[in-house]
């Protein structure tokens, strides 16, 4: 399975394309497949990155979530799924991968681990594509 996912993201990232990994990186020895992977990558850790904090200096950055901005659009990263998260209110996304596709969608909070989808990275296209068909974020946004 590495090998298909090590492909996988190959084909879609170029060396100066920055990845944000929303935790869960691997197993065992990380360090060799971060080695062989296009891109820099920020890591937003997951309960199994233990290895990944062995060679942390890999990473373009290791932090437990990161609230960023995409145009006007306000987001958070974070391994896990969350209910309300920084300007939800203001329909703000929570991108996040722990599920495994097993939980329910709500609002903007949106699961894009690579096991979602045929083990690939969805592109920063994609996924404001998916995000602009998502539902408005519960009852929280304020009118």
């Amino acid at each position: 399975m590495n090998e298909v996912i090590i492909d996988n993201w190959n084909s879609r990232v170029n060396k100066k394309d920055t990845v944000y990994h929303l935790g869960d990186f691997g197993f065992g020895d990380v360090s060799k497949i971060v080695k062989r992977l296009n891109g820099k990558i920020v890591l937003c850790l997951g309960d199994h990155d233990k290895s990944a904090l062995s060679c942390k200096e890999l990473f373009e950055k290791v932090t437990p979530l990161l609230n960023t901005k995409l145009g006007n659009t306000y987001i958070t990263l974070c391994h896990w799924q969350m209910k309300v998260w920084a300007k939800s209110h203001y329909n703000s996304w929570n991108l996040y991968g722990h599920s495994h596709n097993k939980s329910t969608p709500e609002g903007k909070s949106f699961d894009v681990g690579v096991d979602c989808w045929d083990f690939k990275l969805l592109s920063q296209d994609q996924v404001t594509d998916i995000m602009s068909d998502r539902p408005d974020n519960f009852n929280l946004v304020r009118r």
